[in-house]
């Protein structure tokens, strides 16, 4: 049998709590609003499919989020693929919104803040692969990240009803068979994400799409140079600053907003982790690119909601109930 987690028989005022810290062991941490004003109801199975993650969500309406203070405190690195087999959602991940229909697939990055809206009740099958399973570069992974794919042609039409088939039957098969099973499925989500990405290389966007790829991992590069300005990043590009910032228009943040947000995130990952313990705030800081102690406190006040030296103390993260050390 496979674990069951329900709000069935749990206090009306304790449900969406007890949701969240359910969908928190269930797939990884999240925010949740629920829609409604009523008693919120949620039910979830979980399995295990060899190294796989097989959940079933049944639900109320709600809106799912994981924020950058949730990947940094709990940076488990997962790719999502989900089945949506009831009601619909809006996908949004890296500036993308996605409406995933009845039938469709979606697929996130958990290493990246991403939300969920459902407006009204609904059911969805998650499995959650380990983010390198595929053997994807990371530009080709971030191209698909944060979509809906419909499964009326191409690869999807098999996919679908395999994986259907699975997510309510993944519990009753041997560790044998559930290993080799496993390991078919990455490699036919490999297929059809691979499939995604020649198909994407035909639109009239994928220049631009290639190359906001390549300023972002450029930046992911580059954090700990206190130089990265947006200057310094369009001459590394040959481009005009002008250019690289319409690139970004369409990515839900500015290219000054996301050079801060990641240096945050990683200073908020090495704080969090039990090891880092040994430098000082100001070494972290600095070492991530930060000039200024006191324009990185106050920036990580604002997107924390707490001083870097709070964030790292363990009682915060015990009152969260997020774990630092992951």
């Amino acid at each position: 049998m496979s674990p069951v987690l329900t709000t069935a028989s749990v206090p009306d005022g304790d449900k969406v709590t007890y949701w969240r810290d359910a969908l928190g062991r269930a797939l990884v941490p999240t925010t949740v609003a629920p829609h409604g004003t009523g008693p919120f109801h949620g039910r979830i199975t979980t399995s295990l499919l060899g190294h796989l993650r097989v959940s079933t969500i049944e639900a109320d309406a709600q809106r799912i989020s994981r924020t950058p203070s949730l990947v940094a405190r709990s940076p488990e690195a997962f790719l999502a693929v989900g089945i949506q087999v009831s009601g619909t959602a809006t996908l949004t991940q890296d500036g993308r919104r996605a409406l995933v229909r009845e039938g469709d697939l979606l697929v996130y990055d958990t290493t990246r803040p991403y939300s969920l809206d459902h407006p009204a009740r609904f059911t969805t099958h998650f499995f959650l692969l380990p983010r390198r399973a595929p053997g994807l570069p990371d530009a080709d992974l971030s191209r698909i990240t944060g979509t809906a794919i419909g499964t009326s042609d191409g690869f999807g039409t098999v996919l679908l009803p395999f994986l259907a088939s699975l997510a309510t039957s993944a519990h009753s098969f041997a560790p044998a068979v559930a290993g080799r099973l496993a390991g078919s499925v990455v490699d036919l989500v490999a297929t059809l994400l691979a499939e995604r990405t020649r198909q994407s290389g035909t639109h009239q966007d994928d220049t631009r799409a290639h190359l906001v790829l390549r300023v972002r991992e450029h930046i992911d590069r580059n954090l700990g140079d206190p130089a990265l300005s947006p200057e310094a990043i369009a001459g590394a590009h040959r481009i005009s600053v002008r250019y690289l910032h319409r690139l970004f228009e369409g990515e839900g943040v500015t290219i000054g907003r996301l050079v801060q947000q990641r240096r945050l995130e990683e200073c908020a990952r090495e704080l969090a982790r039990r090891g880092g313990r040994n430098a000082t705030v100001s070494a972290v800081a600095r070492r991530w690119g930060f000039v200024s102690p006191t324009h990185f406190s106050r920036a990580f006040r604002t997107a924390y909601g707490v001083s870097p030296s709070e964030w790292r103390d363990p009682r915060t993260h015990e009152m969260s109930g997020a774990d630092p050390r992951t």
